[in-house]
């Protein structure tokens, strides 16, 4: 086996910081509002809305610390993590009024993760008959409204 050494490897091996380039760690970094769709932050985790829904209303639940799977997290991240999940499940059901959720979680990009390397949870409302053509044959999903209009009501219902 052939090494090629360089400096700059050396470099970037010890400063690399894969959260530099990380949306959920950049939102952080912003005022909450529909600019960064955070809506709640919590102690060790917070809840953003996707910008990319499958459905109006979903959103995601993060913790802060940046790591890819969520057994790397202490159990009282993953305890918050479970806490917000619920918390988001009934504000949309207030809003909404879904028939039904999809919670999970993509580990890795071999399971579909968009964002492997900072783990996150899908909080999806569900109602019958929201999957039509639209999505399979025209590549196009079909919201009832704005991201920001969906961000005003789910951040005035957060705090009821």
């Amino acid at each position: 086996m052939k090494y090629l050494w360089s400096p700059w490897r050396m470099k970037y091996v010890l400063h690399h910081s894969p959260a530099a380039n990380c949306f959920f760690c950049a939102a952080l970094q912003q005022e909450d509002g529909p600019e960064n769709l955070v809506l709640q932050r919590g102690k060790l985790a917070f809840v953003m809305m996707n910008r990319y829904p499958y459905t109006g209303g979903h959103l995601m639940v993060v913790p802060y610390l940046h790591q890819p799977s969520f057994d790397a997290l202490e159990a009282s991240i993953n305890t918050e993590i479970m806490q917000l999940i619920a918390h988001s499940m009934q504000v949309i059901r207030r809003v909404y009024q879904p028939d039904g959720f999809n919670i999970g979680s993509n580990i890795g990009t071999a399971a579909g993760a968009g964002v492997a390397d900072h783990v996150h949870f899908h909080v999806v409302p569900r109602w019958y008959g929201d999957t039509n053509f639209m999505s399979s044959v025209g590549d196009t999903r079909v919201l009832p409204e704005k991201l920001s209009d969906s961000y005003r009501r789910l951040r005035t219902e957060w705090g009821k």
